[in-house]
């Protein structure tokens, strides 16, 4: 009996991430693509609202070197980022690249925008977490979970529905070994500790400092 109920259920755990290679990436494709394309098209039909924030005229907002371009400039890249990469995203094209691209066009929105002018505590930036048009302490849930919904899709790419697949497989190249070695940790480390650094800089470079070592490490020792 036991033996049964263990094949039974190892039968349908294969069969369920079967199904999550075609489908779960899918769904956050979809949804995100539909989130980055509705905001930018809130910006292509609106005004350059960048522009009326008190701070936007000197770009103090908008960490480097995005604070170093004109308020329209950050716009036009802001709008058609959003819009290019949602339509990629959709189609699963370039996906670790365009996944990537849309997570450090969330960071530089989430520091410009979401993100609290000064906090002394991690209480007083969790009041941040909050969706809010007010944002007296910040109003940065939204984009964090954009960026965690970002992840999966970076890390582990689009799912076999999509573009990248199809070229994969027109070029007859096989997928790629899955590998966790100490390189792959020490480039994701990297890729993701500069980014989060805008926000909290301690913590995103550690991440990329720990991202380097491992780097180094791997070629090393090989691992």
């Amino acid at each position: 009996m036991k033996a049964m109920l263990i094949e039974l259920a190892q039968g349908l755990r294969e069969r369920l991430n079967g199904i999550g290679e075609w489908l779960a990436p899918l769904g956050l494709r979809v949804i995100l693509a539909w989130e980055f394309w509705e905001s930018g098209m809130e910006k292509l039909n609106g005004q350059n609202w960048f522009a009326d924030v008190p701070w936007a005229s000197w770009q103090v907002g908008f960490p480097w070197p995005f604070n170093l371009l004109p308020v329209d400039a950050n716009w036009f890249l802001a709008t058609w980022s959003e819009l290019i990469f949602a339509v990629m995203l959709l189609l699963g094209l370039f996906t670790r690249f365009t996944a990537f691209s849309l997570f450090i066009v969330t960071v530089v929105a989430t520091v410009a925008v979401h993100w609290p002018n000064s906090w002394d505590s991690l209480s007083e930036l969790w009041k941040g977490y909050a969706i809010t048009a007010k944002g007296d302490f910040g109003n940065f849930k939204l984009p964090l979970l954009f960026m965690i919904m970002l992840l999966p899709l970076i890390l582990k790419g689009p799912g076999k529905l999509s573009l990248d697949t199809l070229l994969v497989r027109a070029a007859g190249v096989g997928p790629a070994a899955d590998r966790g070695d100490a390189l792959a940790w020490g480039i994701a480390l990297v890729a993701l500790g500069l980014p989060l650094a805008m926000m909290i800089p301690t913590l995103g470079f550690v991440l990329a400092g720990v991202g380097v070592l491992a780097a180094i490490a791997s070629r090393l020792l090989r691992v």
